[in-house]
């Protein structure tokens, strides 16, 4: 819930999730890889907050936490997923957000390169979607554009709410460029507009 809250905007609800997740023995009873999760989850928050030293703690905490996992932990089927790509994708989202995008496309290019792609392609396609978005917003308009063409390739097939949005901001940022007959730029946004039809 804290998550979606941060997606959506809701900071102080966000906040209050977040927090509550790690009250009352939640955290200190949950395993390595959950509590991973529940940091990295307060870190998203707390940078949505503008608590910039807060939530660089708490992404410390998450690393650390995750670095303590094993693979025979006794962790809830709930949290399988989180591994060293999830902890790259959520901490390059957090520091994005706090404006560090020199940091924030490292770690999303740990999360691509440490994802196993054709098991998660969704928030693989996403990954590289989100580290286009930060190079273009660096100015690296090649970079991201060679990254985006990544993310819709690795969206052939895929359905999802996420990677709609993804292929929007993509053409959006790329609309400045569209009247200055860059050839790369309007071959990827005529493949943008074209998966845009095709993905819901």
């Amino acid at each position: 819930m804290a998550h979606q809250a941060v997606d959506l905007g809701h900071v102080k609800q966000a906040v209050g999730l977040a927090a509550a997740s790690m009250e009352r023995k939640r955290y200190a009873l949950a395993g390595p890889r959950e509590k991973a999760l529940l940091s990295v989850v307060q870190a998203r928050s707390l940078a949505s907050a503008g608590r910039k030293k807060d939530a660089l703690g708490a992404l410390l905490r998450a690393e650390d936490d995750l670095a303590s996992a094993g693979a025979g932990d006794d962790e809830p089927q709930r949290v399988w997923f989180f591994s060293e790509a999830s902890l790259a994708h959520e901490t390059a989202c957090t520091l994005r957000d706090l404006g560090d995008l020199s940091a924030s496309q490292s770690e999303f290019r740990r999360s691509v390169r440490t994802r196993e792609a054709s098991t998660f392609s969704r928030t693989h396609s996403v990954t590289l979607g989100y580290l286009g978005a930060v190079q273009a917003r660096q100015g690296q308009v090649e970079a991201a554009c060679a990254t985006w063409s990544r993310a819709l390739n690795s969206m052939e097939g895929v359905n999802s709410g996420r990677a709609r949005e993804t292929v929007i901001t993509m053409r959006r940022a790329l609309s400045p460029f569209r009247n200055r007959d860059v050839g790369v730029v309007k071959e990827l946004d005529n493949r943008a507009g074209t998966m845009l039809a095709r993905v819901t």
